[in-house]
């Protein structure tokens, strides 16, 4: 069966793609405003390695304001982006809901975060990697209630006790598909 993009409703489409662009990782985004909030986005992929950049797309509250991971990168120009594990997966979730402007995910939910790179937003203590990035650029989506996001990783963290040859990382990993969260756990060398 093929079906039209241009035919369906929105909800349609979130369906087909959430459940084809699949495992899609997740980025805890950190950033600050008027305290330390704490989001997951799973429309989110790396993009380049030089620059080095990824997307991630934000939307807007249901009343029509940015939300407050959008506003703040567009205020500050910071975000630090944090690996999930599936031991923060419950408070993961948690951070997904929408709180007043100001009111921290991080306090609200007991979500750690320490202070890793000058200048930047905290990380979430126990992710085995964090990517400290400025915004790049904008991306302008006609008719979209979404807005993407490049951003440029400009430092990482990285746990050492996970790295094997060089910098292969190793960790199991919190992904999205459609509705529910997979671990990404299961190697396979062709």
């Amino acid at each position: 069966m093929i079906v039209r993009f241009e035919e369906l409703q929105l909800k349609d489409r979130y369906k087909i793609m959430s459940r084809s662009i699949i495992p899609r990782p997740i980025a805890w985004i950190v950033t600050e405003g008027k305290g330390v909030n704490v989001a997951p986005f799973s429309y989110f992929t790396g993009l380049s390695s030089e620059p080095p950049t990824l997307v991630v797309s934000i939307g807007h509250k249901k009343e029509g304001s940015p939300k407050d991971t959008l506003a703040n990168i567009l205020a500050t120009k910071k975000c630090t982006i944090c690996s999930v594990t599936p031991q923060q997966l419950k408070q993961m979730h948690q951070s997904s809901q929408s709180l007043e402007y100001g009111q921290s995910e991080a306090k609200e939910f007991g979500i750690h975060t320490k202070q890793v790179v000058e200048d930047y937003p905290p990380m979430i203590v126990g992710s085995p990697t964090a990517l400290f990035c400025t915004l790049y650029q904008t991306i302008d989506l006609k008719d979209s209630k979404t807005i993407p996001l490049i951003l440029k990783i400009e430092e990482a963290y990285l746990e050492e006790t996970l790295m094997a040859e060089g910098f292969d990382i190793d960790f199991v990993a919190v992904g999205r598909i459609g509705k529910e969260y997979c671990i990404c756990d299961k190697k396979i060398v062709p």
